[in-house]
Parts: C-alpha cells; sequence; structure tokens
C-alpha cells in the first residue's frame, strides 16, 4: 500500500509575469501554483470556508526546485494526500510540463489543519474529507 494517494490533477499555463529577472520562474510563483491546485481540489468536494466557522489553513508549506520552469508552457499539477490525522492532512504535489509529463520540474508540500477561525484552534477533519482520503 502507498503512503499517499492521487486526490486532484490542476492545469494551468504559465504567464510571462510569472517569470523573474533570471527569466525562469519565480521561486514564489511555484506556491502560487500549488495554492490553485489545493484551492480546486477543496472547492471539487465542497470543502471551502464553511458558514459554520471551520475550515483549512496551511500550517507549513515547502518546494523543492529540481528544474527551471519557463514561458510558454503549460504545467500540470499533481496533488497527492497522505493519511489523514485528527484534524490535519499532509498533500505533496508534482510539477510537470504537460509536454514532459516524465520530468518532475519542483516538488513541494504543505499540512492543512482544519480549524475553528473563532477559537482559534484544530478541530477533527470532517468525516466528508476524511471518507474521501480514505475511500480512494
Amino acid at each position: 500500500m502507498t503512503d499517499k494517494i492521487l486526490i486532484h490533477t490542476s492545469r494551468m499555463d504559465v504567464r510571462w509575469g510569472d517569470m523573474d529577472a533570471f527569466n525562469h520562474v519565480n521561486n514564489t510563483v511555484y506556491f502560487r501554483y500549488m495554492e490553485q491546485t489545493r484551492i480546486e481540489w477543496l472547492e471539487a468536494i465542497g470543502a471551502g470556508l464553511a458558514a459554520d466557522g471551520l475550515g483549512p489553513v496551511i500550517v507549513n508549506a515547502q518546494c523543492s526546485f529540481l528544474r527551471q520552469l519557463k514561458y510558454p508552457a503549460a504545467i500540470e499539477i499533481r496533488m497527492y494526500a497522505k493519511p489523514p490525522g485528527r484534524s490535519s492532512v499532509e498533500t505533496t504535489y508534482e510539477i510537470r510540463r504537460v509536454d514532459q509529463p516524465e520530468i518532475i520540474y519542483a516538488e513541494g508540500g504543505a499540512k492543512i489543519v482544519w480549524v475553528n477561525f473563532k477559537q482559534e484552534k484544530s478541530v477533527p477533519l470532517p468525516e466528508s474529507i476524511r471518507q474521501i482520503l480514505t475511500g480512494l
């Protein structure tokens, strides 16, 4: 059994403005690519900021830059999840060019914690999300 499961795939284009003075995608933009993928997944499963004041926050994020991405390019971001904890789930990401799917350009991760925003405390993951993460 693998320790992570593929939960979402996103495709987007590298924008001209994503590049920096070194003529490659700026390192901060990779975090935006992962963020957009994470938001798409949360929206797809109906798990954004809930009216009850509970929802996801990121408590850490990291990225390893393996190869340079440059404009123009279409990219694919694969989002994986590890087995969930009580109130959190570790997610990992692989960023690839669509025309070179065998090459990973960057890989990263982010820990999502479910919180009560008013109390500023973690709460158990909603059962619906736990089922998605354990039922695949």
